[in-house]
């Protein structure tokens, strides 16, 4: 693990002052500065890099929230949107000088319109917690990240992240409708709104995925959706990555359009059959895909899915029979990443390929966990090729650390190489920053940098993150 440098006496003086202004302003139970409460907040999921925050503020309110920034904005100090902490990509990590701005006390639910089909709520609602609200009245959120009981719709926003489901409902921007965005001089902005498309440019579009960028988001207005009458997942195992490969892109240029197409490999499989006995068969790779609709429907799905499936010798080929079955397999695929936790240190990565090119980059990834002798499982949303490779390695071991991150930037590339981008759901936060001149020409980058500096001209808010340090440096400087 990194520890970074005990902060110098220059920015105790001014962490004084910035508490002391802090603490006029809001709620006792608002404000963090004690040291052993702040190093609940040095990293997030990605725990090989830890800084402790100058201090941390946990604000209820949008008014909070703009107060804060205001202060902060004032006195030059950069600030860190944090949602629930459950970003892979360093995204919500500190720097010493900085405050990090929780939103977990924002969780209240302002709003719900059936007949329109949207929800507005605090961003720091976790994401289960918006299906949890409308679900009795027959309705959903679509986007289903695997850290769905923890994440906040504000790291969902801030990551546009996606989930199992997203193949047939889309990621988070296509679920988003409107923010409420406090920015870093403490301005309240409104964008979107409960309707399909705002009038003028896009700027809902620019904050979704932003990591934290651009603005705070304190609200945020969901599309949800009807329950659809029924669905179904049925279980495929294959005697190999490739093969499995190759059938989700035969399904997916069949024209069918499934709920879901997730896949796990043989030490995926192994790990959360222990965990959650899900009842998986024993292959080397396996694929769950789940249509919806009523049973005339799903018969019909089903019956072409199988049919593609058969053309590639499965050696498991299982439709679920039962409400309690399909739990069961679902249950195993969302405790994938708790599962493999209980084997080994791992590092979760997130790059987006091409379908087509599932075959040859599950090929290619199994040669280079020889090449650099580190395990890989694998599990993903394969349906749009949004792959999750688990690289496995001792943390306890020296250099470990390190040959894990340069096996993760070669799959990276790889991803990149065949037409794919370097993330589809983590973030770029400080993991991928370095590989962003792999997928971005030197104008691309600035063409980015620039929409930063309309919105945070003095570069403080989630500092150090998304874009190369080399290439960001006189910004940041300035």
């Amino acid at each position: 693990m990194m520890d970074m440098p005990t902060p110098n006496a220059a920015i105790l003086s001014k962490r004084d002052r910035v508490i002391a202004r802090l603490a006029a302003e809001l709620p006792t139970e608002a404000l963090i500065s004690d040291e052993a409460e702040r190093r609940a907040y040095e990293c997030d999921a990605l725990t090989a890099y830890r800084c402790l925050p100058m201090a941390v503020v946990l604000p209820d309110s949008t008014e909070q929230v703009a107060a804060i920034m205001k202060i902060c904005h004032a006195e030059g100090v950069p600030v860190v949107p944090r949602g629930s902490g459950t970003s892979l990509a360093g995204g919500a990590l500190p720097t010493e000088d900085s405050v990090i701005l929780g939103v977990a006390r924002l969780r209240d639910v302002l709003d719900v319109s059936y007949a329109d089909r949207v929800i507005r709520v605090q961003s720091g609602i976790t994401n289960l917690a918006v299906t949890g609200e409308v679900e009795g009245d027959g309705f959903f959120y679509a986007p289903d990240p695997s850290s769905q009981l923890a994440c906040a719709i504000a790291g969902n926003i801030a990551m546009n992240s996606g989930g199992a489901h997203c193949l047939k409902y889309g990621v988070t921007t296509n679920n988003l409708l409107g923010v409420t965005l406090v920015t870093m001089a403490g301005e309240v902005i409104e964008l979107g709104g409960a309707h399909l498309d705002a009038a003028g440019y896009d700027l809902l579009g620019l904050i979704c995925g932003s990591e934290g960028q651009l603005g705070v988001v304190t609200e945020a207005t969901l599309r949800i959706l009807p329950k659809p009458e029924g669905a179904r997942p049925v279980l495929m195992g294959f005697d190999s990555n490739e093969v499995a490969g190759a059938c989700v892109s035969d399904i997916i240029k069949a024209g069918v359009l499934p709920v879901a197409i997730e896949f796990m490999d043989r030490p995926c499989i192994r790990a959360t059959e222990d965990f959650a006995k899900a009842g998986y068969p024993d292959c080397e790779a396996l694929l769950i895909v789940e249509v919806e609709g009523s049973d005339a429907e799903i018969d019909e799905q089903l019956g072409l899915i199988k049919q593609i499936a058969r053309r590639h010798n499965p050696v498991e080929l299982r439709e679920s029979q039962s409400d309690e079955e399909s739990k069961k397999i679902w249950l195993g695929r969302k405790s994938a990443f708790g599962a493999m936790g209980q084997i080994a240190d791992y590092m979760c990565l997130d790059g987006t390929i091409p379908v087509s090119s599932l075959p040859y980059v599950l090929k290619r990834i199994g040669e280079m966990s020889d090449e650099f002798g580190l395990g890989v499982a694998n599990v993903f949303h394969a349906g749009d090729g949004n792959m999750h490779p688990l690289i496995l390695y001792d943390a306890n071991k020296p250099g470990d650390l390190e040959l894990c991150e340069a096996f993760g930037a070669e799959i990276l590339k790889l991803c990149v190489e065949v037409g794919g981008c370097l993330t589809g759901e983590h973030g770029v936060g400080i993991e991928k920053r370095d590989l962003m001149n792999v997928q971005f020409a030197p104008d691309d980058l600035d063409a980015q940098m620039a929409v930063k500096d309309v919105f945070d001209p003095d570069w403080l808010l989630n500092p150090a993150k998304v874009f190369p340090l080399e290439a960001s440096a006189t910004r940041r400087a300035a």
